[in-house]
């Protein structure tokens, strides 16, 4: 069966969606037009790193970017958060940061009645939206700090727990060029980011633009279009868009052909991997397809959802070895591959 005809057949089996949902994805889909009016006043170009920014918000994920400095990273983040009206903190890491730098830490306070007590005082961690900046030049303990709170939703002082606000991303950046003196986050860590965006040089035009904008009188003020309470319901819409159990099984044999040394592996994979993705790129290439679906304007996921959150998913969970790199072979031509493979046989 041709891969035409298996999508064709896919698409007319697709369920009815509930009002609810079918009103959520006109509203998601005005809400884009509106969210991408909001943005470009401050942010000229990166139309692909912002869609894909979005996808991951909608659908609850923290994101990895990496990008060389000065591409406007952290004025990406910040803009964002004016537009979903959340509350932002930055975090700089450095060689020298602690964990209780992040999530707070106890101090001694006078009380009315004369003693003392210690009063905890909150980290830049209770935001809704955090963007760790140079996520690799601090230490490994600093960094567990921090994916703690990404995993539980919660932060652990002093044998207390406290839960973060609702909802809570992080967005960590890394800088590709320079890795001396850095700590690299262990496999295991990365796995916890839905996405890894990479951001690039903007056209010529596209700079010219930056450069006329930043030196003139000005940019308009961004507005927010989305409030936390509407994220959190997009959350739970986002998991209830209908897929056929084909597209779920195509996602999932998009992550596995990346594994080497198992039956189906394909010898380019064992030649060039170390380590392929696990159970969690499958769940994120289906999060991520089904909020494209909604942003598109649609009921229902196809292929086409799948690749296209193939690169950001797979990105920093396939570990290529010294003959890849030997070669001049990168990690996205690896995923071009593995997507050409895993639709050859859908």
């Amino acid at each position: 069966m041709s891969e035409d005809t298996s999508e064709s057949e896919m698409e007319s089996k697709q369920p009815e969606v509930v009002d609810i949902e079918q009103e959520m994805a006109e509203k998601l889909a005005q809400a884009r037009d509106l969210i991408g009016k909001e943005l470009r006043k401050v942010i000229i170009g990166q139309d692909e790193v912002v869609d894909q920014m979005l996808i991951a918000l909608l659908s609850g994920g923290h994101c990895l970017i990496t990008g060389a400095p000065g591409l406007a990273k952290t004025l990406l983040v910040s803009t964002l958060a004016r537009v979903f009206d959340l509350s932002f903190n930055r975090i700089q890491f450095t060689p020298d940061l602690m964990p209780s730098d992040i999530t707070g830490t106890e101090i001694l306070e006078d009380t009315p009645e004369g003693g003392r007590e210690l009063v905890f005082s909150k980290g830049p961690i209770f935001a809704n939206l955090i963007l760790a900046d140079e996520i690799n030049r601090t230490p490994p303990k600093t960094q567990a700090a921090l994916l703690e709170a990404m995993q539980e939703k919660q932060v652990s002082v002093a044998g207390n727990t406290m839960t973060l606000d609702k909802p809570f991303f992080v967005l960590a950046t890394q800088n590709p060029i320079e890795m001396e003196g850095t700590y690299p986050l262990p496999e295991a860590q990365l796995d916890r980011f839905m996405f890894n965006i990479v951001i690039d040089y903007l056209t010529e035009d596209e700079e010219v633009m930056v450069v006329s904008q930043t030196t003139g009188a000005g940019s308009g003020e961004v507005k927010p279009v989305f409030s936390g309470e509407d994220l959190l319901k997009c959350h739970e819409v986002v998991r209830r868009v209908p897929i056929a159990e084909e597209v779920v099984r195509f996602a999932v044999r998009l992550a596995a052909n990346s594994r080497p040394g198992q039956d189906h592996t394909s010898d380019y994979v064992n030649e060039w991997v170390n380590w392929g993705a696990g159970t969690r790129a499958g769940q994120s290439l289906v999060l991520g397809a089904k909020t494209k679906a909604l942003l598109d304007g649609r009921s229902h996921v196809t292929y086409d959802d799948i690749r296209a959150m193939a690169g950001p998913v797979l990105r920093h969970r396939i570990l290529t070895n010294y003959r890849a790199e030997a070669e001049g072979i990168s990690i996205d031509q690896v995923i071009e591959k593995l997507i050409a493979m895993t639709s050859e046989k859908a």
